[in-house]
């Protein structure tokens, strides 16, 4: 069950149908794109690769980076997508673990990547760069190959690296048919249709902006209006021309920035969905009622794609909705016993979108991904008596205060919605008394003058005290990954010896 020949069978039979437009280039036809595919798996097959070889790509997002994708997945080869915003030290260590046959880059770090694709004994390397030129060149003139690959469902399609916000990146492999699945439940729940015309403005190294945004409209034979990065003045421009938008958090909080943004902006829009971080219920019921829509959140993680999804009746803010049709999720207590509807455990997931291990880490497989088939995702969650999600936050950035368990979730919402508060992050930092203090680290939004006297204030009976914070620290802005996950080990890092001192302590 090959993925792209899934992708073909869905192609619309009429060969001029536009599946990408982009504002600085031509447009390409699904017929074309096919076409295009064929001459880039050509050109992988001339440089050795061969069915279930690793392809490395590091490079900026274009439409000639999404050939070799699609080329990939007609070879038989496996796609590893690298962030290129990596430093050249954490790239060697990705190229060391992943070991790919091909490795393409931007040809700007060439020279400077060499000592690391020697030392990883990479074969090939090539270049590609914005523009979508580079040494890779040479597919453009190559016969095309027109066969597909007879791939089986659970051979191994991309090996994406987890973000390492904690530790070394872990390389989590999914299959043709892990992307199949989470596609096909996201198409029929989304409502996905030919007539769609999806605004792509996310990155493509990382499995929202490649296999939940692209993915679906390839299965759906829809048009792409691609970007090449989000600029908000630039999204709200092409709006009016889009009927879908994916993005992150802090996309929908820079356009709601803009002061012209509203119901004309998106008033040709069925559907806006947000992930890869929590969006605030207060983003959300701000964005409502400027645009008159309701954001579609939904959860998902690397190892597993799509988890849970609100639905196209019922969005609700501050929830990430119901499990997909083909996903079983369970919630546990330490001893692994499921917990009451409403109370709080650690989620469990099972379905066919669950990836098929850690590459070449056995034993933290076997660790996350247990016997039964359900993965360990890490996250705490309650599910309501109507089987609605609810994240309560990541299980390692559990607060135990005193002996007394305090979710960062449920503070940093109280705190989001104090006066003068853009966002927050609440972390636990080691306490000689308590174990772990709760603090939390603040950026305000340039309205009023904020202290910590103030925010104390301010949380005031919203919370038990044992949840208010024992400091508060103010920046500019929450450091933030690639996706725009907030990174609480930095800040914990940054922040790790405020109580070191017994001066500090009685404070």
């Amino acid at each position: 069950m090959n993925l792209y020949a899934l992708f073909r069978s869905r192609f619309p039979d009429d060969p001029s149908a536009l599946f990408l437009e982009r504002p600085d280039g031509l447009p390409l036809a699904y017929a074309e794109l096919d076409a295009a595919t064929a001459r880039m798996a050509a050109e992988l097959a001339a440089r050795g690769v061969a069915p279930g070889d690793r392809v490395a790509v590091q490079v900026e997002k274009s439409p000639e980076a999404l050939l070799v994708y699609l080329a990939c997945l007609r070879r038989g080869a496996i796609f590893v997508p690298l962030n290129p915003a990596y430093t050249d030290a954490e790239t060697a260590f990705l190229l060391g673990d992943a070991a790919p046959r091909l490795f393409v880059c931007d040809p700007a770090r060439r020279a400077a990547l060499d000592p690391a694709t020697r030392d990883a004994g990479i074969a090939e390397t090539a270049t590609l760069d914005a523009a979508g030129h580079g040494s890779l060149d040479t597919w453009r003139e190559r016969a095309p190959d027109p066969s597909v690959a007879a791939s089986a469902g659970s051979d191994v399609a991309a090996i994406l690296y987890t973000s390492g916000t904690t530790g070394r990146p872990k390389g989590a492999m999914l299959t043709h048919r892990n992307l199949a699945a989470n596609a096909e439940s996201l198409v029929a729940l989304w409502r996905f249709e030919r007539g769609d015309a999806l605004l792509h403005a996310l990155p493509i190294f990382h499995a929202h902006g490649l296999f939940v945004a692209l993915h679906c409209a390839l299965l759906a034979g829809c048009r792409v209006l691609f970007l090449a990065r989000f600029d908000a003045e630039r999204v709200a421009a092409l709006l009016p021309r889009a009927t879908v938008f994916m993005g992150v958090p802090t996309h929908y909080a820079r356009l709601l920035g803009l002061v012209a943004f509203g119901r004309d902006t998106c008033r040709g829009m069925r559907l806006f969905v947000s992930g890869s971080a929590p969006l605030t219920a207060a983003a959300h019921r701000e964005f409502a009622a400027r645009t008159g829509q309701a954001i579609l959140e939904r959860y998902g993680m690397t190892e597993t794609l799509m988890i849970t999804s609100n639905t196209w009746e019922d969005r609700q803010a501050g929830k990430v909705g119901w499990p997909l049709p083909c996903v079983e999720l369970r919630v546990v207590d330490e001893a692994r016993r499921a917990v009451p509807a409403g109370e709080t455990g650690a989620l469990e997931v099972r379905g066919p979108s669950v990836f098929a291990g850690y590459w070449r880490l056995p034993e933290k497989t076997r660790e996350d991904l247990l016997p039964d088939g359900f993965f360990r995702t890490g996250d705490l969650a309650c599910v309501d008596a109507a089987g609605c999600v609810t994240l309560v936050g990541r299980a390692r950035d559990l607060v135990i205060s005193g002996g007394l368990n305090v979710y960062p979730a449920e503070v940093e919402e109280a705190l989001d919605a104090l006066p003068g508060v853009a966002e927050s992050a609440v972390i636990g930092l080691a306490h000689p008394d308590l174990g772990e203090a709760v603090a939390a680290v603040v950026a305000p939004d340039g309205s009023r003058a904020l202290d910590e006297a103030a925010i104390r204030a301010g949380l005031g009976r919203r919370l038990a005290r044992f949840k208010h914070p024992k400091r508060v620290f103010f920046v500019d802005a929450l450091p933030r990954n690639a996706m725009g996950k907030v990174q609480k080990a930095a800040l914990r890092e940054r922040f790790g010896d405020t109580f070191a001192s017994p001066a500090a302590v009685r404070e």
